[in-house]
């Protein structure tokens, strides 16, 4: 697993080299690197520049939305409000690019602007009508005071800590220009302490080191807060992803159903459909010959009635691949169980529910047990395989485990993306743990719903 993961990175495997990367990381550790790392220091370039951005931000809002609010009592009150709003759109794209960039948080595109009608009217109805809108206004007028806060902070701890951690460096400076003989502590008409003999010294470095250290950690925090305020204000909403997820789950139930019935539709046609013409036409053949050679329509029948079977049988097989009887009759267990005789290696099912699930959710759980136990058949070599169903709380859990030589991976384009591509459209999760030499495991869940009356 660890060669697979290096290898999908781009990053190079090698002993030497996990040695030589795993040795300069415990020579130089996390707390060490951060004030030299590039993202302490782009971190606090995003906020020294939120301070001057969110004056910017905060002015056009306010100012904006007052004279739109103030124009309301006429006609241009509305367009100016909706040009107000327009802005600050625009001024979300600009911030999600600073985040992009400077705090490496990438936030998607909000929802565009949906015109139920053309023209301009039209346009102004839709931008005071969008919550993104709206999300973006607030964010221009919370980003001032919260970068007000965070860029006093920062300047405050980064500037005392880097003024302390090179104070051997410049204290001389005091007594030579500002006429003291150090860092005054403390000072009154009586007496002063300065920090001006070398144990002082070496002790106010130390604290400043340790404010230095410090330093890129509060700053992460702080810009923790931004990277909410972008994501949530800024980001697209929950529905509006949601509303993404279920279009495209709805794409791909469609192909989904598109493709089997095209696979129905083939098998009948080059399977039991042209059994049944071949039949016909025997038939036709031995009612003729039925008066004349009586032994050879005889014959002719037999075979007929080997072709009726082996038609009956593809049929059963077409069923079954579609909804089998024992399923709606008898539920997993049984249908699992059915399934996993006819494997080509010996399998174990075990089905621990205490209730059966609903129909549509059986239904993909037996689909996917029997595509796991087809892959088992062709592909795994194995010479056992094990099934597991059960519930974990709102979910239904699918295991199927065999001793093949591994390798399977749902980044190749297989069987198995494609059923992962089924399972999602339902909220459904498939994971495969399959190390090359095996053994292979895969899990699936699905969402559980209680079986409602049939």
């Amino acid at each position: 697993m660890a060669t697979e993961y290096g290898q999908g990175y781009g990053l190079p495997t090698g002993p030497g080299h996990a040695r030589g990367v795993g040795g300069r990381r415990r020579r130089m550790p996390a707390a060490l690197r951060a004030p030299v790392e590039g993202r302490a220091w782009r971190e606090l370039a995003y906020v020294l520049l939120s301070l001057p951005i969110s004056i910017l931000l905060f002015t056009y809002a306010v100012t904006m939305v007052s004279l739109g609010a103030g124009l309301l009592v006429t006609f241009l009150g509305v367009p100016v409000l909706a040009a107000a709003l327009a802005g600050c759109r625009g001024i979300g794209s600009v911030e999600r690019a600073r985040a992009r960039g400077l705090l490496g948080l990438d936030v998607g595109e909000p929802q565009p602007l949906r015109l139920k009608r053309q023209g301009f009217m039209g346009w102004i109805g839709a931008v005071l009508k969008s919550g993104t809108s709206w999300r973006a206004l607030l964010y221009s007028v919370l980003q001032l005071p919260w970068a007000v806060l965070s860029f006093t902070v920062t300047v405050t701890v980064w500037t005392l800590g880097w003024s302390l951690v090179t104070y051997p460096l410049w204290f001389w400076v005091l007594p030579m220009y500002a006429g003291q003989d150090g860092i005054q502590l403390y000072g009154d008409e009586q007496h002063s302490i300065y920090l001006d003999n070398p144990f002082e010294i070496a002790v106010t470095a130390g604290v400043g080191l340790l404010f230095t250290l410090a330093t890129p950690w509060i700053v992460r925090a702080l810009t923790m807060v931004d990277r909410l305020m972008v994501h949530g204000l800024l980001g697209p909403s929950r529905l509006a992803t949601r509303v993404v997820e279920l279009e495209s789950d709805r794409g791909v139930v469609v192909d989904t159903a598109a493709a089997d019935l095209r696979r129905i539709e083939r098998d009948l046609h080059d399977g039991a459909q042209a059994r049944l013409v071949n039949l016909a036409m025997d038939l036709g053949l031995a009612k003729e010959k039925l008066r004349e050679d009586p032994q050879a329509a005889a014959r002719m029948v037999d075979e007929a009635h080997g072709e009726v079977k082996t038609a009956l049988q593809e049929l059963r097989d077409l069923a079954r691949g579609i909804h089998p009887a024992v399923l709606t009759d008898r539920g997993l267990d049984a249908a699992l169980s059915s399934v996993a005789s006819r494997c080509t290696v010996p399998v174990q099912v075990e089905v621990d529910l205490s209730e059966r699930p609903a129909p549509a959710i059986e239904g993909i759980a037996y689909f996917t047990v029997s595509e796991l136990l087809q892959n088992v058949s062709k592909h795994s070599r194995a010479t056992w395989a094990a099934v597991e169903v059960w519930r974990s709380e709102d979910r239904l859990m699918l295991q199927v485990v065999d001793n093949g030589v591994g390798g399977a991976d749902l980044s190749r384009g297989s069987g198995l993306s494609g059923l992962a591509e089924r399972l999602d459209a339902v909220d459904g999760i498939l994971v495969v743990d399959s190390p090359a030499g095996g053994p292979t495991r895969v899990t699936a869940e699905l969402p559980w719903r209680a079986e409602r009356a049939r």
